[in-house]
């Protein structure tokens, strides 16, 4: 039987309270926040962007609020950020660059990055040692960090784009590849799609980090506004918001603070059929015998109650990389 009506009745009070401080601190002009693109992520051309659809629906929860998103290049991103003509940035990821003056959000996405291939070898990689004297593709915004600055006995082949880096293994000039959890999943989806070999991936992420809000700390109220934020998000990720955004089926996160993952779904994407081992970790909580199972906000003691309000019919979802950019790679590979 459900355990309770919503999972976020007690955020919502917290949202209501940061929402009345908000307004009271924020005027009428806009923050500006800004993002260099990244595929399936950010965009401003009409593409699939999950950071754009969760983004767009948290700050229209946050009652007077405006925020301008803008998205530029990665080599323009940096000095406007420093040159404080916009208020921060919207996806910003911690790989070790020394930032001052600067608050954050807590992450509101994940990014786990892993090493991925072709053949079964990758499998077997657990740390960045393991992949000492092989090549491997890399996307520049996580080369120029100073995280993998630090790791030298990699050879790394750097790549302007998401494109270009899975390129590197379609071409065979890089037998690996690192990236994020979230895009080898859909380059899968695009090889299925064709009846190919998916790529396989490291026994677990090589690195976790997350996007956050980054703002000036002497933006007005900035600490205000990141905790509403903080709360609103808190809230998308429990009442299945999250999947429909991000098109997953089950999400895991642990909602009442016992340490253990719970199972989040939304009745409207998930079926009864969707495989609970494919769940996508919004934080480091595993799960266990006691995890709840949570769908639209509602709490089932077990898997076989929730599954009961689990209806929408089975459809397959397309890739959210575009396949008409990435046909002549599938028929190279």
């Amino acid at each position: 039987m459900a355990l309770g009506k919503s999972t976020t009745k007690n955020v919502k009070r917290s949202i209501l309270l940061g929402l009345f401080l908000l307004s009271a601190n924020v005027g009428a002009e806009a923050l500006s926040l800004a993002a260099a693109p990244f595929e399936t992520y950010v965009a401003d051309d009409g593409e699939p962007s999950r950071i754009n659809s969760l983004l767009h629906e948290a700050f229209a929860k946050m009652d007077d609020t405006q925020v301008d998103l803008q998205i530029m290049r990665e080599a323009f991103l940096g000095s406007a950020v420093r040159a404080k003509r916009v208020d921060g940035e919207f996806a910003y990821i911690d790989l070790g660059e020394k930032q001052q003056g600067i608050v954050l959000s807590r992450p509101y996405l994940p990014l786990t990055l892993y090493a991925t291939g072709k053949g079964p070898e990758v499998e077997n990689v657990k740390l960045f040692p393991h992949l000492k004297g092989h090549r491997v593709a890399i996307e520049n915004r996580f080369a120029n960090t100073p995280t993998f600055r630090l790791l030298k006995n990699i050879k790394w082949s750097r790549n302007p784009s998401t494109y270009d880096a899975f390129r590197q293994l379609a071409d065979d000039r890089a037998p690996f590849l690192i990236t994020s959890k979230l895009l080898i999943d859909e380059f899968n989806l695009l090889l299925a799609s064709v009846d190919e070999e998916l790529l396989r991936f490291s026994a677990k992420p090589l690195l976790t980090s997350g996007f956050r809000l980054a703002l000036h700390s002497d933006v007005p109220n900035a600490q205000g506004f990141l905790s509403t934020f903080n709360a609103v998000i808190d809230a998308m990720q429990q009442d299945g918001s999250y999947n429909r955004l991000l098109g997953i089926h089950w999400l895991l996160k642990d909602v009442n603070n016992d340490g253990v993952a719970d199972f989040i779904a939304n009745s409207r994407i998930t079926t009864a059929a969707s495989p609970l081992s494919t769940a996508y970790a919004l934080d480091n909580s595993l799960p266990s015998d006691t995890s709840l199972f949570i769908v639209d906000g509602v709490q089932y003691a077990d898997f076989d109650q929730a599954k009961l309000s689990l209806t929408a019919p089975v459809t397959p979802r397309e890739s959210l990389l575009d396949p008409e950019l990435y046909d002549l790679m599938l028929k190279r590979w």
